[in-house]
């Protein structure tokens, strides 16, 4: 079973977000044609995806808790006693709060990937490209074969 182009398309887009690379490098990385990741650019908007997406993982998990604090004083202020609403956000909040803290996606494994090839390139120029190339190949696996 080969990447699906949901899968590609994704890839691109976090990776023309976090790496700010041409649409050339994207579609190398990728393996589809540059017309593609342009036509995908376009259609989801990703100009403004790169400005908004300056919220980190923690920057999230810092706003959630700091949101479900606030209800829970909010709760301890009246009586003790959340309303359905009140316990439904909660809820919700701590879902959010479970599923960004345990998993790992795409996303958080390319800006990983990124760190350590940043560290590679003050080390050995060419021992980045080869990481570089690896990660690509080990990114589009892990879409392909989850």
């Amino acid at each position: 079973m080969g990447i699906t182009k949901k899968e590609e398309r994704e890839y691109a887009r976090i990776l023309y977000v976090s790496e700010r690379i041409t649409f050339k490098e994207i579609a190398e990385r990728v393996k589809v044609g540059e017309k593609t990741v342009s036509r995908w650019a376009k259609e989801g908007n990703w100009d403004n995806l790169r400005k908004s997406l300056l919220t980190t993982r923690q920057t999230q998990l810092t706003r959630w808790y700091s949101q479900l604090d606030s209800i829970t004083e909010l709760i301890e202020n009246r009586n003790n006693i959340p309303t359905n609403a009140e316990a439904d956000t909660m809820s919700k909040i701590t879902s959010n709060i479970k599923s960004l803290e345990v998993e790992i996606g795409v996303g958080e494994i390319v800006e990983t990937g990124k760190k350590l090839i940043t560290f590679i390139q003050q080390v050995n120029l060419e021992d980045a490209k080869l990481f570089k190339n690896y990660f690509d190949e080990y990114i589009n696996n892990r879409m392909k074969n989850g």
